[in-house]
């Protein structure tokens, strides 16, 4: 026995639905059927339709439709690294410190006029290196171990032995630092110093700046000189540091800087002055034959 066909809404086929607006005469239930099997027999919807009819529906909200690779979750979006990322709320001193940072470089750049040969000021380069060498502790250390050598007196040789202390204990202080801080020099810098090592390498402080500094205020103090000389001193040492700038060697901070460190070597070593009665080792050391 047939079994009779039936349509979605369990009626056998054939028979028309009272509700419906068509009559069988005008074959309005032979419509609905059509569409039914139609519907029945659509095959899955393809997944670049489904795509953009879910990017048309008025409902859609980003990233709500999937993949075309299947129901995989999206990768997460790669992380910045930290040192490339920006602070969108810093704090107060940190702007600060950058603002005073950049226009150290700005001005250090500005004030480099005899930085190289082609510079503004370049033809005076040979005469700021010759004032370079005036400031190295090289000259400074042979000559105050002469001049301690040749002296006769007790005087004499109490203030060069103070003199040697006070310029071993700048390049103690200033290999420290620039080995802790490790400044780079400037980029318009030339690599072409009289007798450099290891750490010269680095900026900051600027060595000759402390010793001009530390020196002048000890001649200041403990040479009696007339007025034009003691102008000089101050003037050679305040064109000392100024000249670093200008041939690139040193940013204006660091040059700062070494002025108020050489300045304060001073007060140590007047803190700390050797005498007969102090260090009474080193002078018999050094009266011995």
């Amino acid at each position: 026995m047939q079994s009779t066909r039936r349509n979605t809404e369990g009626r056998p086929l054939g028979t028309c639905d009272p509700s419906s607006s068509g009559s069988p005469a005008h074959g309005g239930g032979s419509r609905f059927e059509f569409q039914s099997l139609l519907s029945s027999r659509a095959p899955a919807a393809d997944p670049t339709s489904a795509r953009l009819r879910a990017s048309e529906s008025p409902v859609h909200r980003r990233g709500s439709f999937p993949l075309a690779g299947g129901g995989s979750s999206p990768a997460p979006p790669p992380q910045v690294p930290e040192e490339d990322r920006i602070d969108l709320n810093p704090s107060f001193l940190g702007i600060a410190l950058r603002s005073l940072l950049a226009i150290d470089l700005w001005l250090s750049k500005k004030l480099g006029v005899c930085a190289g040969e082609s510079s503004s000021w370049g033809s005076m380069r040979p005469l700021m290196k010759l004032l370079e060498i005036s400031g190295h502790g090289i000259p400074w250390l042979l000559g105050t171990l002469y001049c301690l050598s040749r002296s006769d007196s007790w005087a004499g040789r109490e203030v060069l032995m103070n003199l040697l202390f006070a310029l071993l204990l700048d390049l103690l202080l200033v290999s420290l630092i620039k080995g802790l801080v490790r400044r780079r020099r400037p980029a318009h810098n030339q690599m072409d110093m009289f007798f450099t090592v290891s750490v010269d390498k680095y900026s900051f402080p600027s060595g000759h700046t402390t010793r001009a500094a530390l020196v002048s205020r000890f001649i200041l103090n403990h040479l009696v000189l007339a007025i034009p000389l003691r102008v000089l001193v101050v003037l050679w040492a305040f064109i000392l540091g100024l000249s670093r700038v200008m041939l690139g060697r040193h940013n204006v901070t660091d040059v700062a800087f070494g002025f108020f460190l050489g300045y304060m070597q001073y007060s140590i070593v007047d803190y700390c002055w050797l005498s007969p009665h102090t260090a009474p080792v080193l002078f018999v050391l050094w009266n011995q034959p």
